[in-house]
């Protein structure tokens, strides 16, 4: 390139995201790109596909129409990539999926994740709404959803069955400890706030990210700005249960607390390597500390794995859940869309975090608890704090 382009700019064009295809806010997926491709021009075929179709029309002993038969062949393909993170959506899934990037869906109020056996899990349950009314824990398998079993099918299709119209029910069976439940959630209208912050005494901010939907970088920056209340003395950014989403707003929330640089880099067959880099201007100076768990993905590692060998923050916590592929969606000319895995990205160091995760400096055991990772977290930014009181006095 003869003129350099400013790093966030590149960022912002980058028509992907590192988001948790394993993640779904009330069944619309928050996966996202910063802009999908435009459907391509339909193309003519005549081979077996077409014959297949035709014979499964005219003699199948069940009537299915050519569309339902259109949806099954793409999936098959899907299938074929041996890839759980690609996946097919409908349009109506797709219109739901770009929603869920402004922060905006319908359905339960759930996050889903895949292990990796194939099973469907509660990442995360937002706060007030009908799935938390319903009792619904992070950490429940999901068994069925609206008398579907969900064993042999897709994230996408899992999360499309918990949408629906605002006021309509939807029966959801968890495993629990062993234990199976069954509860009947009412759909709603549900509209997130990805960003809260919590002013501690002395000037501590903790900072709770759920997702990277548009806006949370600014809303990051403007946390830690100093306000009326005083200057912020330290910081907690909690990313736990964080499932990703968009990898320019990672990039912005990581821009907040270093001072231009290396965050991320990626490779898409065929293309050399894309490097994205921190704005320059960000608040080196204040204590940081990055609160994760096992639910922290994507483009929650994105930021943790940057501020982390950039020795800008100390992470505490378990390790995170070791996502470091790329999806990007194609939308095709129905309305419809295809999300493949297009890539890897690298931490500045050059790790891929893919099926690793990252191991925080400070180790807390997922099994002791929220309160006992918040309360270890705050015990290490009061040693930040207090090193850096004694740096400024010396």
């Amino acid at each position: 390139m003869s003129t350099p382009t400013p790093p966030i700019h590149r960022a912002r064009r980058a028509a992907l995201v590192v988001g948790l295809v394993a993640a779904a806010y009330a069944g619309g997926v928050l996966t996202g790109v910063v802009g999908s491709r435009s459907p391509e021009p339909a193309v003519a075929t005549t081979g077996v596909l077409d014959e297949a179709a035709s014979r499964i029309m005219a003699d199948a002993a069940r009537p299915v129409s050519r569309q339902q038969l259109d949806q099954a062949a793409v999936e098959g393909m899907l299938k074929a990539l041996g890839d759980r993170w690609s996946a097919y959506y409908t349009q109506a899934d797709f219109t739901s999926f770009q929603a869920g990037l402004d922060g905006r869906y319908s359905g339960v109020g759930v996050w889903l994740r895949s292990a990796q056996d194939g099973q469907v899990y509660v990442g995360s349950v937002q706060p007030g709404s009908p799935a938390a009314d319903a009792g619904l824990l992070a950490g429940d398998r999901v068994v069925a959803v609206d008398g579907s079993v969900v064993a042999s099918q897709s994230l996408a299709s899992v999360a499309a069955a918990l949408r629906g119209k605002v006021g309509s029910t939807v029966p959801i069976e968890v495993m629990r400890d062993g234990e199976t439940l069954r509860v009947v959630v009412t759909r709603g209208a549900l509209a997130s706030d990805d960003v809260v912050v919590t002013r501690l005494k002395g000037g501590v901010e903790v900072v709770r990210i759920a997702a990277f939907t548009r806006g949370v970088g600014s809303a990051v920056r403007k946390a830690i700005a100093s306000s009326d209340q005083g200057p912020t003395t330290g910081v907690v950014l909690d990313l736990r249960a964080n499932p990703g989403g968009l990898l320019t707003e990672a990039v912005e929330v990581a821009s907040a607390f270093l001072d231009g640089g290396a965050v991320v880099s990626y490779e898409k067959r065929g293309e050399p390597v894309h490097h994205l880099d921190a704005v320059a201007g960000g608040n080196t100076s204040v204590p940081l500390v990055v609160l994760v768990d096992d639910g922290t993905a994507s483009a929650a590692e994105v930021v943790a794995g940057a501020l982390q060998d950039r020795n800008r923050a100390v992470i505490v916590g378990s390790r995170t859940y070791g996502k470091g592929s790329i999806q990007e969606p194609a939308q095709l000319s129905d309305g419809s869309a295809l999300e493949l895995t297009v890539g890897r990205y690298l931490t500045p160091s050059g790790r891929s975090l893919d099926g690793v995760g990252i191991d925080p400096d400070v180790l807390v055991s997922g099994k002791a608890g929220s309160a006992t990772a918040e309360q270890r977290a705050l015990e290490v930014l009061r040693g930040l704090v207090a090193a850096s009181d004694g740096a400024a006095r010396g």
